[in-house]
């Protein structure tokens, strides 16, 4: 028969809480870390305090206890049992390492099926690609329709484009599908696609004032000097490029990945 007075004068709730951790092999701040994840915040001097019978949990922080030691029986854990046990100490282990074994095999968890099937759709990719090295054409061979998962297209984008090259590692990678918002303009700092004197580039969009030899070809008829395209790689090893006022030159679109 289970006896309140006694059990509170021998610390059993304590008790039992160090020993249920104990056998879960985790420390006093992972326990108030599990905790955590069912409501309950609890410092580790707190914890202490459970285990040693300065203070007592109250019966919300009792019930996240079990979930977070894993107690299958709460009226086992009173420290009264129902009926005589079945096992001995050696033959619970056992059964408790087996369960272990069966969890960590991965094979015998609940079915859970998946809560939404992913959504693909249609986008049209570049045949040809840009360059994140040398340069490549851009503006011949048309598109492809080709099927992606929606959720790796990023808002805005209107077509893919695939990417060649090393200069723009490590954010950019041969082979990668840049996905690309079509516009005309962009802002010192963006990603775009570019077309240069023939060739497509993917390169960071960057502006200088032009050299003294080139400010009247970039000065409009009200005076004003416009600044100079840039084109910068973030691979150190290739050079920026510039754009030059005797080539075509064609912002084609903002990279939106």
């Amino acid at each position: 028969m289970y006896n309140a007075k006694y059990d509170k004068d021998e610390n059993g709730i304590g008790k039992r809480i160090a020993a249920a951790r104990k056998q879960k092999r985790i420390t006093a701040q992972q326990l108030c870390d599990e905790l955590e994840q069912y409501g309950i915040s609890v410092s580790r001097p707190a914890l202490g305090k459970w285990e040693r019978g300065e203070s007592v949990p109250s019966a919300y922080q009792m019930m996240a206890v079990f979930f977070a030691l894993d107690v299958d029986d709460p009226y086992t854990f009173s420290g009264v049992e129902r009926k005589p046990a079945v096992l001995n100490e050696q033959g619970l282990q056992k059964l408790e390492d087996y369960k272990a074994d069966l969890i960590a095999s991965g094979k015998y968890r609940p079915y859970r099926p998946a809560e939404s099937k992913c959504k693909i759709i249609e986008m049209p990719v570049c045949r040809l690609r840009a360059s994140a090295g040398t340069g490549s054409f851009l503006d011949e061979g048309g598109f492809e329709n080709v099927s992606v998962i929606a959720a790796q297209v990023p808002a805005g984008a209107d077509f893919g484009i695939y990417i060649s090259g090393d200069s723009m590692e490590p954010y950019y990678h041969d082979g990668n599908i840049a996905w690309v918002h079509e516009c005309k303009e962009l802002s010192v700092g963006d990603v775009g696609i570019f077309t240069y004197d023939g060739n497509g580039y993917i390169k960071e969009y960057d502006e200088q004032m032009p050299d003294d030899d080139l400010t009247e070809t970039f000065t409009d008829s009200t005076g004003s000097v416009h600044m100079q395209p840039v084109l910068r790689s973030f691979n150190s090893k290739y050079a920026p490029k510039v754009i030059m006022p005797d080539a075509y030159f064609q912002i084609v679109g903002k990279v939106l990945n």
